[in-house]
């Protein structure tokens, strides 16, 4: 019997790279997607499109309201930054476009759900190398949150279903990914990385996303799929 791995599921290129790393280590695959309040609903209809490409068993969307606390440019009225460079962006500091505690939020979501379905892992793209400076993608966070998960839940401490945060991203570069997905048979067609696409879905290519998505194709010398306005 396969071993069942919940997936969170944004729609860009991490998290789908996330998804099939986790599908070629033979899990059957569980993706999670929230409607937190964002800025657009663009991330989500690729997530359903990549959730069936990747052919997961299910695929659930969470409403939650992110809005209602605000503090940042993805779920508040802040202007999402622009640059011409990813040289020109600020390094040390956390960028507006933080969501503040959102990766706790998801995973402690994707935590309840593996609970129920005795799912042994959780596969999350975060990365520690070409990032935008977050706190909840450090491997400090992810070891304290895997500690936490299994004193908190029944599976965890009757040792029924020990649980794994997978980062199978976290000390890979953006161009790296790009590779990985590549060669397991990602179309990356199918994702969207930008923080502020217009309403027709095209991407501003100059958002801290956009600008890393742009330098990981380069990285890994294979065409840009993306569509800029």
């Amino acid at each position: 019997m396969k071993d069942k791995a919940i997936v969170l599921l944004s729609g860009g290129i991490d998290s789908t790279t996330a998804m099939a790393i986790a599908k070629s280590k033979g899990n059957k695959i569980y993706a999670l997607s929230f409607r937190y309040g964002q800025r657009h609903q663009v991330e989500l209809e690729a997530s359903k499109k990549i959730a069936r490409s990747l052919k997961a068993a299910a695929h659930k969307i969470i409403d939650i309201d992110l809005r209602q606390f605000g503090g940042s440019a993805l779920t508040d009225e802040i202007s999402v930054p622009k640059h011409d460079t990813l040289d020109e962006i600020k390094k040390g500091d956390i960028p507006i476009t933080y969501v503040p505690a959102r990766n706790t939020i998801f995973l402690s979501y994707a935590m309840a759900w593996a609970e129920v379905l005795k799912a042994v892992s959780i596969y999350i793209g975060v990365t520690a190398v070409d990032y935008s400076g977050y706190p909840d993608c450090r491997p400090a966070f992810i070891e304290a949150f895997e500690k936490m998960a299994n004193l908190a839940t029944k599976t965890g401490v009757t040792k029924e279903a020990m649980l794994k945060i997978e980062t199978p991203l976290i000390h890979l570069s953006k161009g790296e990914i790009i590779k990985t997905g590549n060669d397991l048979g990602v179309d990356y067609v199918l994702t969207i990385s930008c923080y502020d696409p217009d309403g027709k879905g095209r991407s501003c290519g100059r958002c801290d996303s956009c600008l890393h998505r742009i330098k990981g194709f380069k990285e890994a010398r294979i065409k840009d799929p993306t569509i800029y306005y």
